[in-house]
Order: C-alpha cells, then structure tokens, then sequence
C-alpha cells in the first residue's frame, strides 16, 4: 500500500477484493477478502451494541486468535479504539484495567470468562442483553449467542470513510512503579504510519507471512508485526500462546518470513533441543528486544536468520535503531534530539569513558536519563494527565529510562529511573508486589525490588521483616487472587529489622545493590518450581557468575503452550517446555 496511506481503516478496505490467503489460525485460514469482510461485520454489530453516550472503547481479552486483529480491524473501521486487556492480570487490578479505559463492551472467549466471576464491572445500558458482567457487556466469541449476533451483518463491506487519523484505535498498557498501569493512547494515523515506516525498513513484501506469537494484547504484536503485514498486504499467522517446542513447526508449516519477540523468547527458543535441519526454515528476519548480542548471534548461527534489535518506549516518545557499527553492549547509535540528561539538574550528561573491555568508568557522572527533544509522536495516556506531565517536561519526551553515551554518539541501556521491574519483557510495578505482600501474616515491613535476571531483564525479590515459613509463604501467594502469573518473588531475603534512610524511606538502593549476595538468609524459588528452598552461597556463585557474564551483552529497545497452534512483547512469553 503507498505510504500516503493514512489511516489503518484504509489498510483495511484496500484489502477487500483481495482473494489471496491472509490469515492462518490453527486450521482455519482466511482470505485477506474474507479478513476485511468480517471486520466490517464487527464494525457495523459494534455500531448497534454501543450506547449513544458511550466511549467507543472495546476491551478485547483474548489470546491470540483470529478474533484479535478481526476487532482491530472493526475498531479502525467504526472509529472506535480496543484496549488490550492482559490475561495475566487477576481480580481487582483486571476490573481496573477494564473499568479505566471505559469499555461497554468486552470480546472475550470462554477460557477466560473464569478471570471475570465475581468482579465488579458496573455500569450499564438499557440496551445490553445476553451475557453480561455487572453492565459491561461480554461478548463470548466461541459460544453460540456470538455468532446469531454476528449473522445480520455477514454481508457489510468496509468503508473506511467514517475514520481519521487522529481517532485513537489502541489503549496499550504500560506500567509504572507507584501504581496502575498507564493506557498509552496510539491514533490509526500512527499506526499506519508505524507500520509503513516498517515496510520500508526491512523491505515487508505481499508474498511474507507474519508469525505472530507475542501476545496481542501489547503494544510489541500489533505495532511491530501486524501493522506492517497490513501495510504491505503480507499474510499473518497466529500463534494462540507463545510455544518454544512448537515455533519451528509453525514457521515452516504456515512459510512464515518475520517474526517479531521481547523478552526471554529467544532464549527459550535456543534452550529446545538442537536439531541438525535447524536451518532449513524460510524465516529471514526476527525484530525485537531484549535478545541481547550473544543469544542474538546465537540464534543466528544455529536457525540463519538475523535479529535486528532495537530500543523504542511503549509509548512512542523515543527510539533507537541498532546500525551497523554499533559496539558490543550498546543499544544503537543516538539520533538528532536525543540526549542523556541529568535528571535533577537538566543537563547533558558528558560521555562515558570505558575501559578495554567496556565496564564504565565514570558511570557516575555520564549516566542519566534518555530524553528526546526532537519532534515524536507520543499521544499520551488515557485519562491519567499526572503521567502525561511527567513524561512531556520542558518541550521534550522523559523517557523514564537510564542510559549513557559514549564518545562516537552510541547510547547504553544502564536501567529504569523508577521502580519498575521487567520480567519476561514486561513491566510490573513493585508497589503492586509490596502490597500484596504486606498481606502476609508473619510480614512486618516488606520491601520489592528487582535483581538482574541471569539473562535479560530482572527477576523479582522481596525483603520481609518479620516472621517467615517457606511453605506457608508459597501457600499464601497461591491463595492471592490479584497476584499476576509473573509476580511471585523469585528471592525472598528475611531480616529483623528493615533498612531505612536518614528519613525513615526503606533504604531500596542498598537491599537493591546487596541483593541476594547479603549476610541475611534468602530463600529462592528455582525456576519451575512451587516451593522456596535456601539460597546455598553455591546457587549465589552460579546465578553471579552468568549474569557478569552476559549482562554487558544485553541491549533494551511468555508463557510456553506447546500445544496451542493459533498462528498469525506488556507478554505472553514464559518458560520454554
């Protein structure tokens, strides 16, 4: 499609007489035609179902299945926005995430109608029927009541008149570390933007298959990979939930040519068994983050496909491209407008001095944060004008996130300004953690925070003052209704009394300096396991040892279902099987 296109809705529409395959999903494949014809059959059943007085919001709870970029495509023809709502999230906080972003309408599947029992999901219509939650209405896309609504409408053509660029089409989710996530607000006109910019950047053709196999619901899928297949009018295969046993059998089944990851999934993927026809799979381009250099050129050695990472806030304020050139350990080099700045005083940071084998010798001095002073297309947050402000101060976007840059203009990701914690390529706010923590009965002050996770990103650890039982503590996680699948502490530190500064703060820079390398008793949980157990020094020596060996190779930018086969990174990516 020309790049003059300039709303996704149009995307949509130009792809109406198109009767080559676009959609894969399991068994079920899709035309590009038939993808069109049933996003405006959506659209016009969400023009009937929404109250005249509504937000024309619709919260999608699904993995990924053809449903998802079906509703995206609805969204962007009625002029409405989705918000993907994240599965892993549980009672209150996932009422919350429904609630914030006004949606009268949920699109849901049966798997996950269990997440909503009991919640308070209240307002309502005169005019909603059938299955319902509290006055949010829910549509269920694998019961019978969907389809009898759907069938009025089989025969809508798109129409992309009714949509601007401006209309918001996404309410992503980003987190923070004092409270909720934040809906990141992206308009059709930068998505469709996005995804032409991706077009030319890495020469999308008609002819590629897009695996998409990071959950849809973040920012990662839909921007990163959907977008560009529908800018180019490539086809998509979808994945329902990530599977490292099953990636190879989906690329070469559905002759998929790009595919996007955050987080661990590399690693996953290289942990499968190795196989000698490794290579022999039509894929030519992985984009993402948070593979780091080694597992990057890992990857490339054994499967011949090339990573190309990248840096690039949820929220659009800022990016960075890895170039050629780029030294070891360095994210890419630093375009017009983007500069690292003292946080406190405003200025611009002097540049790192390294030494012979790249370990910072001024870090002191040289790291802040990364803002971008030149024009970006960041939209801000839904509803939440505090976290607007302090992304947008002086003119410029505060990315919130910590970098250095060396002499030649390469910038280095040195870690977050806030308390956030990046488990599997997403965000969790450790205040969210802590109070469900201080639940614990034996807890008297608690305290959490991230260490580095051997490989990339963090993993989360708890300090507790107070009384503490390895196995009643697993049974009191277990028990946490709103504990997220990726919150549990992996290291829990016990001490008597809690550090704390001059002011009476918790003392979180040192108990995140010490971490589990301390004189206190920890208590860890091994991956793959349900139970804590001591932290023997022989555990700490070996997890040190692997994260001095590959931190200086990570660069910034779930969930395992082996047999999941939906074809087509807040993530969901997990444990490799």
């Amino acid at each position: 499609m020309e790049s003059t296109t300039r709303t996704v809705a149009e995307l949509i529409a130009a792809r109406r007489q198109d009767h080559r395959p676009g959609l894969w999903c399991g068994e079920r494949v899709l035309t590009h035609a038939e993808v069109a014809g049933g996003a405006a059959a959506r659209a016009a059943l969400l023009a009937d179902l929404l109250p005249p007085d509504a937000v024309p919001h619709i919260g999608v709870l699904l993995d990924n299945t053809e449903e998802f970029p079906l509703w995206l495509g609805a969204a962007a023809l009625a002029g409405a926005a989705v918000a993907g709502i994240n599965p892993t999230r549980r009672g209150p906080e996932l009422a919350r995430d429904i609630l914030h972003t006004e949606c009268p309408l949920l699109v849901t599947e049966r798997a996950h109608l269990p997440l909503l029992a009991g919640l308070e999901l209240r307002w309502g219509s005169p005019r909603a029927s059938g299955t319902e939650r509290g006055g949010v209405r829910v549509l269920v896309t694998d019961d019978d009541e969907y389809a009898t609504l759907l069938a009025p409408y089989a025969d809508a053509v798109p129409d992309p008149s009714r949509a601007t660029p401006a209309d918001r089409l996404l309410l992503y989710f980003t987190s923070g570390s004092t409270g909720a996530p934040k809906a990141a607000i992206c308009s059709q006109g930068r998505l469709a933007a996005a995804g032409q910019a991706l077009v030319r950047q890495f020469g999308v053709r008609a002819e590629d298959v897009h695996y998409i196999c990071m959950p849809m619901f973040h920012g990662n899928a839909v921007i990163a990979d959907w977008a560009p297949a529908l800018a180019a009018g490539a086809g998509v295969a979808l994945r329902r939930r990530f599977s490292a046993s099953g990636f190879l059998a989906d690329v070469r089944r559905y002759r998929a040519t790009y595919f996007t990851y955050v987080g661990r999934a590399i690693q996953y993927l290289l942990a499968t068994e190795e196989r000698a026809d490794d290579r022999d799979n039509p894929l030519r381009l992985g984009f993402g983050t948070e593979a780091g250099a080694v597992d990057a050129a890992a990857f490339e050695r054994r499967f011949g496909v090339r990573l190309v990472e990248g840096y690039g806030s949820s929220e659009g304020g800022a990016a960075i491209q890895w170039a050629p050139g780029t030294p070891a350990g360095a994210v890419g080099p630093a375009k017009p407008g983007l500069v690292v700045l003292d946080p406190a005083t405003g200025r611009e940071c002097p540049p790192a001095v390294l030494d012979a084998s790249g370990r910072l010798l001024n870090g002191e001095q040289a790291i802040g944060e990364l803002v971008n002073r030149a024009p970006n297309p960041f939209e801000g947050y839904w509803r939440n004008s505090a976290a607007e402000a302090e992304r947008r101060r002086g003119g410029a976007y505060w990315t919130g996130d910590l970098f250095y840059r060396d002499a030649d203009g390469y910038l280095y990701f040195a870690g977050r300004t806030d308390d956030r914690i990046r488990v599997d390529g997403e965000n969790l706010a450790a205040a969210m953690i802590e109070n469900i923590v201080a639940r614990y009965a034996g807890a008297v002050a608690v305290a959490v925070y991230g260490v580095p996770d051997p490989v990339t990103g963090d993993q989360v650890m708890a300090t507790i003052a107070g009384a503490f039982d390895p196995t009643d503590f697993a049974e009191f996680l277990a028990a946490q209704p709103d504990l997220g699948t990726k919150m549990a502490p992996r290291f829990v530190r016990v001490v008597e009394r809690m550090p704390v500064t001059a002011t009476n703060k918790i003392h979180r820079a040192l108990l995140r300096r010490e971490g589990y390398a301390c004189a206190d008793p920890v208590w860890w949980r091994p991956p793959g396991e349900a139970s804590y157990r001591r932290l023997t020094p022989e555990d700490a020596r070996r997890s040190r040892a692997k994260t001095t060996m590959t931190s200086q190779d990570r660069a910034f930018c779930g969930h395992d279902s082996s047999s999941s086969s939906c074809a087509a990174r807040d993530s969901n990516p997990g444990p490799a099987d």
